[in-house]
């Protein structure tokens, strides 16, 4: 009777752990291992903590074998009794035993205490439940930027609870879709962007608001985008309302607007049903970004764009009765455009560009009847033809003014010779003022100063080739920061925005460190030699020739247009306000 009850209590160890390993899903050894733990701390308490005592299963029969082990160590390294064992007294048990051995002596069988047999439990229950977490981690950690599918579990403070079958996800309120609600059982899609390792087991992170998760959508409903003969570049989404996406196709015979819209809109409309509806607009992603920008504002007509790609800004000017569909309602197809291209963008209307255009001509026009004691008709001839300033009348080659209708060569050289003579009071006036603040002589010594620029230095305290020294870029150029309602302000520098490049600034002012004696010229020609070794690249197209193209390919412009407007467009250097608004709002008078 007592083999065959052993023999029963063997079996059913082999069964209760095979049952555990399949229920879990990990593997049965584990549960086998932590028996043994279990069974080795239940000997502990009845043989005494201090003990070596170890436990075997056989995996094959169940059966179970307890040792007490002790270490066989010198005489000068003998510390615990109960553990170790001296080596003159190993040998009286076994001569062949030497140091480092370890000698088992094998303990009888005991039955568990209701205490020990809970402990037990416990020891097991851990072992299980950490080896079922360290089995999740290790499932789920390789499957982020997957699609998966499970089941509505519950729904906490508007956190989705998800069943995936072997572990639970779960979809945060900010992850989700506003207005969409779930209720248990429901089948769920969502984009698992992150597994984390937590003490309470790994947490999953769902997400049906994520751009990605469009992405994904798009590569299993079309065979194109799964096959990457079609790539998504970008994709910018509002969700549960709208969504921009930009695509473009590898294949120059496959349209990729229409493979991914499909037969009768059954491709794009298979996406929008999973995102509740969203509604999706399919760019066409162009590499030129003003090609891009005018497309990403689409249904917008869009009739000049100003690239700034310093600060990645664009200024974008369309009709005055295109302006809010520009916008958008509060504001959602211009934001989603910025998103979608990776550019702030700043709408105006034609109405309030043709103002500041005029505005500037006017001020052009004044300055050239002041510096050059002309009439008004002649300075608003020179305006009109592309002269900006002063300095580009005083140093233009004389052919070029022969070219415009009227003006011979005595007129040119009149014109020039008043302009240098302008210059030079200009000059001397500021270099007397320069003189007043306290500006040094040795500050002038710096390339690229001229007395206007060191007036303004003067004014904001910097008189040293130290105080420039001790710029940062910044400093000079400007800089955009974030105001009281979060938007970004310019907050000016030293000279007006867009008079200097932060690169040159930046050569500016380790020239004067090198004057000052704080680094060595080697300095210099190290970064020279790096911006030397980026200019084998092909040559990139000029603001003004990207927004032309960009109106071009659209064929927004006749020819006519868009000769006028070569010659009227170029890099806007005041600040550009942001215009917002919805559908029913009316452009600024």
């Amino acid at each position: 009777m007592t083999t065959v009850g052993v023999s029963a209590n063997r079996l059913e160890i082999l069964q209760i752990a095979k049952a555990v390993a399949e229920e879990k899903s990990i593997d049965q050894r584990i549960v086998i291992e932590a028996m043994q733990e279990a069974i080795e701390k239940a000997a502990k308490a009845k043989y005494g903590q201090e003990h070596d005592i170890r436990a075997r299963i056989d995996p094959a029969t169940g059966e179970q074998t307890l040792w007490r082990v002790q270490t066989v160590v010198g005489d000068e390294n003998f510390e615990d009794e109960a553990k170790q064992l001296r080596l003159a007294d190993a040998k009286k048990i076994d001569v062949t035993l030497q140091i480092g051995s370890e000698l088992k002596e094998e303990l009888p069988p005991f039955d568990f205490g209701r205490v020990a047999a809970q402990t037990a439990k416990q020891v097991i229950t851990q072992k299980v439940r950490d080896a079922e977490r360290e089995r999740q981690y290790n499932e789920y950690k390789d499957r982020v930027g997957e699609v998966i599918n499970g089941i509505v579990k519950r729904v906490e403070y508007g956190h989705v609870i998800v069943d995936l079958g072997r572990a639970e996800g779960i979809i945060r309120r900010n992850d989700g879709i506003p207005r969409e609600n779930f209720q248990p059982n429901d089948r769920v899609r969502a984009y698992l962007y992150k597994v984390s390792r937590e003490l309470k087991g790994p947490q999953i992170f769902l997400s049906r608001a994520a751009p990605d998760f469009m992405r994904k959508l798009f590569a299993q409903e079309v065979p194109e985008v799964y096959e990457g003969v079609i790539q998504i570049k970008a994709c910018a989404r509002d969700p549960g309302s709208r969504a921009k996406i930009g695509v473009i196709s590898n294949d120059s015979s496959i349209d990729p607007v229409g493979a991914c819209v499909g037969m009768r809109g059954a491709r794009v409309q298979a996406v929008v049903g999973e995102l509740s509806g969203e509604k999706i607009d399919i760019i066409p992603w162009n590499n030129d970004a003003a090609t891009f920008i005018v497309n990403a504002l689409q249904p917008a007509e869009v009739s000049k764009v100003v690239l700034d790609e310093d600060e990645r800004r664009v200024e974008v000017v369309v009709a005055d009765d295109q302006f809010p569909l520009a916008i958008g309602r509060r504001g959602q197809n211009v934001r989603l455009a910025s998103q979608l291209t990776g550019w702030q963008i700043d709408l105006i209307t034609e109405s309030s560009d043709s103002e500041r255009y005029q505005k500037e001509f006017q001020e052009r026009t004044d300055l050239f009847m002041k510096a050059l004691d002309a009439d008004e008709t002649l300075a608003q001839l020179l305006a009109s033809e592309g002269f900006e300033s002063v300095e580009e009348i005083a140093f233009v080659a004389p052919e070029d003014f022969i070219t415009i209708e009227g003006f011979d060569k005595d007129v040119a050289e009149e014109l020039q010779e008043r302009a240098r003579e302008f210059l030079d009071r200009v000059a001397a006036e500021n270099d007397a003022k320069r003189r007043e603040l306290g500006v040094e002589d040795a500050v002038m010594e710096l390339e690229g100063m001229t007395p206007a620029f060191a007036v303004k230095l003067g004014q904001e305290g910097v008189k040293t080739v130290e105080d420039v020294a001790g710029l940062v870029p910044d400093d000079i150029t400007g800089y955009r920061e974030p105001g009281p309602d979060g938007k970004p302000v310019w907050v000016e520098g030293i000279l007006k925005k867009g008079e200097m490049r932060k690169d040159d600034a930046q050569m500016f002012i380790m020239k004067a460190r090198v004057l000052a004696g704080w680094i060595e010229q080697e300095a210099i020609d190290a970064m020279l030699a790096e911006q030397a070794s980026t200019e084998g690249a092909a040559p990139e197209l000029t603001e003004e020739e990207r927004a032309l193209l960009a109106l071009g390919e659209l064929g927004n412009n006749d020819d006519d247009d868009t000769d006028a407007l070569a010659e009227e467009l170029g890099i806007d250097l005041a600040d550009l306000q942001t215009e917002g608004g919805d559908e029913e709002a009316v452009p600024e008078q």
